[in-house]
């Protein structure tokens, strides 16, 4: 009964069936056997037991293949339009055939051929509609050069219409009628160049005693890969996930940059919220790095358009400016820069965009993006930020349209050639990876410096200029009193003014911290994962919850002094269920112990306690066992005010901090003297506006 199966479904089993001759011992000449073997698959989807030699187990023969080689040798130039070298043959296991072998081959009849001493698999029609496209490429890269872009996309299967390689339903890696008979492959200078992309050794990438700070192993490989690509002149990707350190590898390689005598000035382009994280970054770990910025909350009008002159920049190694100032200040879009480097990437994802248009206009020789949200969005998106990292790589947006709508057709071969593509430029490590998390520590806690807005800024201004006419007038208990109502008035208004005002508006254009808190949650509502926000304020709580609402897109919960007991326990369990709600805020009190909460592994502290262990044991709600990712604790601080100069003086001055916190830190604060004191909620007007 298999037999006859079989034969049904194949016509050669059918015709030894039918004969007699399938139940004897056979001679066959080559094509014969070649027409059983390529029967084997009908043969045992019947139920037939087939014993093969060992060249065809697993039905992987040996195969002569129309064989295109790209970049062995390294091009004299750099970047997108380097020309590669691009070869063409038929091969047998990456071995060229000799010409006489060639000639056998395409000259022979499809099956199998005996060839230096194996059985192989060929097909001459198939081979000569390949070599025949391979050299038609050739032919047309002998000429005009095949560009680095070009080369790659020929790899990756990926190429566009507009290119030398011609028609991609032909031999190309994916598909079409000769794809199993033709391959393409990196030359040995690109295959290395690839494979240290692929994986980057950090050895030789520290910047040693330059860099006040630590590089993980993952980071030095980090900078490792930004380093190869700033060689080649090809831009790329670190998408990192947060929490990850981006901004150390980058400063560490603007480290190895001037170690080498890289030119400059470079340019960093971010977002204006993260213009203070930066510098306070920069400052933090390389001392040494000499940077202006270019943004008024640093420089007057005439001090800006000073920079721009042709010796303005003379000593700087390089220059912080937002994605607003770069659109506004033609300098810097004309002049040529040695590095750009754009943080918060996904601000350029729509290319029609002014910032966009703006980014693309900037000249320089290498090119990097950051961004903690991995590029696997609309592809539209994909194409704008690779339409400034490597310019051409993707081709035209209406090239790169077509060509992902033939990845998604049905009988496309899906995003794998475009994957494939992008992958030498784009560097993702999870936190996840187990390569990366027994690197990491299980918290990971990161100060986010916010700026005030105009309306704290005064508010701010205000409050300080009162607290100085009032303390010559105040001793003993109303002096303590009036400063701990003075530094509780100026918390209020970095968090936000209507916490102060009572207005009960809390427009979030109004306050620093809820712009940050914005984009930060952008990439946790990415991710789905959950957040805790504490706030020592009660009154915070819901005006809080009701912006996080708007950010998740759905309710979440808060719990303050007020949340019955009883409730307590019931909305707990409600946060730690699988499909409970994203965000949970919590005043730091009523919420800061005894409770479990490890379905977040984000932490926002809002507000600062001043004291570590307050603020610690309110993390470890999330950070705590049971729960088995790792967390990120935020702490918010406004620049330039009491919180910005606490939080230095904890970071920097330990042995002081425990002095002064040992008694209670309110306590503490008061007992400083007039000019201390004004000293330390003293507003710095450019810090906090920045």
């Amino acid at each position: 009964r298999p037999v006859h199966a079989a034969a049904e479904r194949n016509p050669f089993v059918k015709s030894l069936a039918d004969s007699g001759e399938l139940y004897e011992p056979l001679a066959w000449t080559p094509a014969e056997a070649h027409a059983f073997l390529l029967a084997i698959p009908d043969c045992e989807a019947a139920g037939v037991a087939v014993r093969v030699p060992d060249w065809w187990k697993g039905r992987r023969p040996a195969r002569v293949q129309a064989s295109a080689q790209v970049g062995a040798r390294e091009p004299a130039g750099l970047g997108m339009e380097a020309v590669l070298s691009f070869d063409a043959a038929l091969c047998l296991d990456g071995a060229e055939l000799s010409p006489a072998e060639r000639r056998a081959v395409l000259e022979g009849a499809r099956g199998l051929r005996l060839i230096r001493g194996e059985w192989v698999e060929v097909d001459p029609e198939r081979l000569r509609e390949a070599l025949d496209h391979f050299e038609s490429v050739a032919a047309v890269a002998g000429e005009d050069g095949l560009s680095f872009a070009e080369g790659m996309r020929l790899l990756a299967g990926a190429a566009l219409a507009g290119d030398k390689e011609g028609d991609t339903d032909g031999a190309s890696a994916e598909g079409g009628p000769v794809a199993e008979w033709a391959g393409v492959e990196a030359g040995p200078w690109l295959a290395e160049l690839l494979a240290e992309l692929r994986k980057p050794d950090g050895a030789a990438c520290d910047p040693g005693s330059a860099l006040h700070g630590t590089l993980r192993p993952y980071q030095r490989d980090g900078v490792a890969w930004l380093r190869l690509l700033a060689r080649l002149g090809l831009g790329g990707c670190l998408a990192d996930d947060m929490g990850l350190g981006k901004t150390i590898q980058v400063i560490a390689l603007m480290l190895l940059f001037q170690r080498d005598g890289e030119r400059g000035p470079h340019l960093f382009v971010v977002p204006a919220s993260l213009l203070g994280n930066w510098q306070a970054e920069l400052a933090r770990f390389a001392p040494s790095l000499r940077f202006a910025v270019a943004h008024r909350s640093e420089l007057a009008r005439d001090e800006l358009a000073k920079l721009g002159q042709p010796n303005g920049l003379r000593g700087v190694d390089l220059v912080l400016t937002t994605y607003g100032t770069l659109a506004r200040l033609a300098w810097l879009r004309a002049k040529r820069w040695g590095l750009v480097v754009i943080d918060e990437a996904q601000a350029i994802k729509n290319p029609g965009s002014a910032q966009s248009r703006a980014v693309k206009t900037l000249r320089s020789r290498m090119r990097f993006a950051l961004t903690g949200t991995p590029v696997e969005n609309r592809p539209g998106e994909v194409w704008s930020l690779f339409d400034f990292l490597c310019p051409g790589l993707l081709g035209s947006a209406r090239e790169f349209t077509a060509f992902t709508r033939r990845l998604t057709a049905e009988d496309g071969p899906g995003y794998g050639p475009l994957r494939r593509l992008l992958q030498p430029y784009i560097l993702r490590r999870m936190k996840t990876d187990p390569a990366i998390a027994p690197d990491l520590p299980s918290k990971t806690q990161l100060t986010v410096h916010c700026s005030l807005g105009p309306v704290q800024v005064a508010l701010y201004e205000e409050a300080v200029r009162d607290l100085a006419g009032a303390l010559g007038e105040r001793t003993g208990i109303e002096r303590r009193g009036l400063v701990l109502a003075s530094i509780l008035r100026l918390k209020q208004i970095c968090n936000h003014p209507s916490q102060w005002t009572g207005d009960g508006r809390y427009d979030p254009s109004e306050s620093g911290k809820f712009a940050r808190l914005a984009e930060l949650c952008e990439t946790i509502v990415a991710r789905q994962e959950k957040l805790l926000v504490f706030t020592q304020f009660r009154q915070l709580t819901r005006p809080l919850a009701d912006y996080l609402t708007e950010l998740f897109g759905r309710p979440g919960l808060v719990l303050h002094g007020g949340t019955p007991v009883k409730r307590r326990t019931k909305i707990v369990a409600e946060f730690q269920s699988d499909t409970g709600p994203p965000f949970f805020v919590l005043s730091l009190k009523a919420g800061g112990t005894g409770l479990n909460l490890t379905a977040a592994n984000h932490v926002i502290h809002f507000d600062r306690w001043w004291n570590p262990a307050v603020e610690d044991q309110a993390t470890d709600r999330a950070f705590r066992i049971g729960q088995r990712r790792n967390v990120l604790v935020h702490a918010f601080s406004c620049r330039g005010t009491i919180e910005d100069k606490i939080d230095v003086m904890l970071a920097s001055k330990r042995e002081l901090a425990r002095e002064l916190l040992g008694g209670g830190p309110e306590r503490a604060l008061t007992e400083l003297d007039t000019d201390e004191l004004l000293e330390l909620v003293a507003l710095d007007v450019r810090r906090a506006s920045s």
